[in-house]
């Protein structure tokens, strides 16, 4: 009772008591003290120095209710007396000063609820400790906590507080060691800055919270992840209680949207990829395409406009050279020329035809199977193409074309098109490689090369032995058939023939067909079809698209085997078979004429003369397609290639002279010929059943 009578007077004391009590300490400090401040390099509150000089602010350990330490002899002589007191009542008013002062200080040290005994050894390794934190500068001096204030310190004037010579392994004090040790090891973390606690995950994670409540949603449960119509995401539950009491808006973007928008996301994880970079690309890459589509339509443009003027000036270059023809034939030194001008085809001497001629170039077997027939040249492709039968009869069985380049000489691959054996090729003038192919099979086929595909096919009902296209309009092909009439399709009507051509002198089979376009020909200035029978031939003269009137050439009757014309010059070449009344192969070179009979437009008669007749060997067992063309010298004269059978060959007459210039001899007999040139260089091929040959004019 008397020592708690004392506590409460020392409560009370006058301020006046504590700062003189405070002055004295300061002005004489224990060695003990010196000490402290050469190890902690601290300026503490000075303490009256009755206080012994271990009982410095210790770090805060575990609270807990203080208990009464063991007496011991002199301790509790020490204790009992009213120094004990005063110095419990300055213990607790001067560390508090010092608590405040460290943390203004920035200096890292904590007030305990109690008092614990150290010894020696724990306050040598406790102080070097703190000398080198502070040294090392490890805790900032910001983030220190606020120590409590006097009321909370709680110190109990039964608080030992031992000698610094004291014996620190006591039985008495095994507690306050351990609480001593485990602060130690806590306090380093209280000084750390808690801004350095945040991690990148949780700044990653931010994003992943309801714009509504601020918390994260779940992958289950009410608050789990939803979606609107907008595409913002949202806790479901609280973007189902949004649209309940608001009037139908998304809460971020203010769109309209309703209960039945929401959507549940079934996701564990949300990442967004940044496609930014890829689509740009792809928009990149879809303007690349888009200009690269326009350059190839101008460029299509370009090719097709850059076709019909070839087109046009070819055909004036023919004109031009039709208007030379009719100059040179009504010049004063025609009659210096009585064969030329009797013939009516200009003539070159041989002497001038030899130092030019063709010759042997290239050659390759089209089919080991033989049955090859015929063959076309396309000018737009540079190409040559011949009909073969399948190479796989077993397994693709039928016929079919194989094309070979004109430039380089190389043969593709073969494209099969009809069931039974090719009769007749021909080529377009258009800019798409358009073929045309007729067939024993009774049809008419359209193959495109640049496809190599069959784009089209017509049935004519009976064999199809000829045919050709209508030069002055490319929509129109003739078909020649086997009885004699001739079929007019029109590519637009993809059905059927829209027009048939029949004569009733004739039921044979109409063994070729070609066609004259139109052009200023004093000769013949219309355009039509010619079509050649094994009995005779006839005129077709187109008055309109559809309308055509029939002039019959007068040829000898029977053996024609092969008729074909040259446009520019309105010549044509008729090959007869040998009879009874004549024993050898002929073929005759003829003029095309027109004749006004009245004034009317029904009064004009087309007719024939034969202006030179060539004669070859004794046999004539195959329908031969021969040919008869400018020369390439481009002098005027007219070339004539037929196959002879006799002596497996093809002969060149020039047709003004009348005169053999070569025999190109070959292994079989010559079935088709064809003339073509190719960067300015003019060739001969010549087509038998198994092969073709390639000569060159040099």
């Amino acid at each position: 009772m008397a020592q708690e009578a004392m506590d409460v007077d020392l409560q009370t004391a006058p301020a006046q008591e504590v700062a003189a009590a405070a002055a004295a300490e300061r002005s004489s400090p224990s060695p003990s003290r010196t000490l402290w401040r050469a190890l902690f390099g601290v300026q503490e509150t000075r303490r009256p120095s009755s206080f012994h000089p271990q009982s410095q602010p210790l770090p805060r350990a575990r609270t807990r209710p203080p208990r009464q330490p063991a007496v011991r002899g002199t301790q509790r002589a020490a204790r009992s007396g009213p120094a004990a007191a005063l110095n419990a009542y300055f213990l607790s008013r001067i560390e508090a000063a010092a608590a405040t002062s460290n943390l203004s200080a920035g200096h890292g040290r904590h007030s305990s609820d109690e008092t614990v005994v150290l010894s020696d050894s724990d306050s040598d390794s406790s102080s070097l400790t703190e000398v080198e934190e502070e040294e090392e500068g490890e805790v900032p001096a910001g983030t220190l906590e606020e120590a409590p204030g006097p009321s909370n310190l709680g110190v109990s004037n039964a608080t030992q507080m031992d000698p610094p010579a004291g014996n620190a392994s006591e039985p008495g004090h095994p507690e306050p060691r351990e609480a001593t040790a485990q602060q130690k090891k806590k306090s380093p973390l209280k000084g750390a800055n808690p801004a350095a606690s945040v991690t990148p995950s949780e700044e990653e994670e931010s994003g992943d919270t309801c714009a509504i409540c601020f918390e994260e949603w779940t992958n289950a449960g009410g608050h789990r992840l939803s979606a609107l119509r907008c595409g913002h995401l949202f806790g479901y539950s609280c973007i189902e209680r949004w649209l309940k009491g608001q009037p139908g808006k998304c809460p971020q973007c203010n769109k309209k949207a309703k209960r039945s928008d929401i959507v549940v996301l079934y996701a564990r994880t949300l990442k967004a990829l940044d496609t930014s970079e890829q689509e740009y690309m792809k928009s990149s890459l879809e303007k690349e395409q888009m200009l690269r589509r326009k350059a190839e339509l101008e460029s299509a443009q370009s090719r097709l406009q850059l076709q019909v003027l070839t087109e046009e000036c070819t055909k004036l270059r023919q004109q031009v050279q039709e208007l030379k023809a009719l100059m040179a034939q009504h010049h004063p030194s025609s009659s210096q020329q009585p064969t030329n001008s009797r013939s009516g085809l200009p003539g070159c001497p041989s002497s001038s035809q030899g130092h030019h001629k063709y010759h042997f170039e290239s050659a390759f077997v089209v089919s080991q199977a033989g049955s090859c027939r015929v063959m076309a040249y396309c000018d737009v492709l540079s190409c040559l193409v011949m009909s073969q039968p399948s190479p796989q009869s077993t397994l693709i069985p039928g016929y079919g074309i194989k094309m070979m380049s004109a430039v380089n000489l190389n043969s593709s691959q073969y494209i099969p098109i009809h069931s039974k054996q090719i009769r007749g090729l021909a080529f377009s003038n258009r800019s798409d490689g358009l073929l045309v192919s007729v067939a024993l099979d009774h049809t008419l086929k359209l193959t495109s090369l640049t496809t190599n595909t069959v784009v089209q096919t017509y049935n004519a009902g009976r064999p199809v032995w000829s045919c050709c296209w209508c030069l002055d309009n490319s929509n129109y092909i003739y078909a020649g058939l086997v009885n004699g009439s001739i079929l007019v399709y029109d590519l637009r009507d993809t059905t059927s023939h829209v027009q048939e051509l029949a004569t009733e002198k004739s039921r044979c089979p109409v063994v070729s067909l070609s066609y004259l376009p139109r052009m200023a020909s004093a000769a013949l200035p219309y355009g039509g079809l010619v079509s050649g029978t094994l009995e005779g031939a006839c005129f077709w003269e187109q008055k309109a698209i559809d309308s055509y009137w029939p002039h019959h050439l007068p040829l000898e009757s029977g053996g024609c085997t092969d008729l074909q014309t040259e446009a520019s010059t309105r010549h044509c070449l008729a090959t007869f078979r040998p009879n009874r009344n004549r024993n050898c192969l002929q073929c005759v070179v003829m003029e095309l004429t027109c004749t006004q009979l009245t004034e009317a437009a029904d009064g004009i008669v087309c007719s024939c003369r034969p202006v030179q007749t060539l004669t070859a060997g004794p046999t004539c067992k195959l329908l031969t397609k021969n040919a008869i063309f400018q020369s390439p010298k481009d002098d005027g004269s007219i070339l004539v290639c037929a196959g002879d059978e006799a002596s497996n060959s093809a002969m060149l007459w020039d047709a003004g002279t009348g005169s053999l210039l070569q025999k190109l001899t070959d292994d079989l007999p010559v079935l088709d010929v064809c003339p073509y040139t190719v960067n300015h260089n003019s060739f001969l091929a010549t087509l038998t059943e198994k092969a073709v040959k390639i000569y060159r004019w040099q």
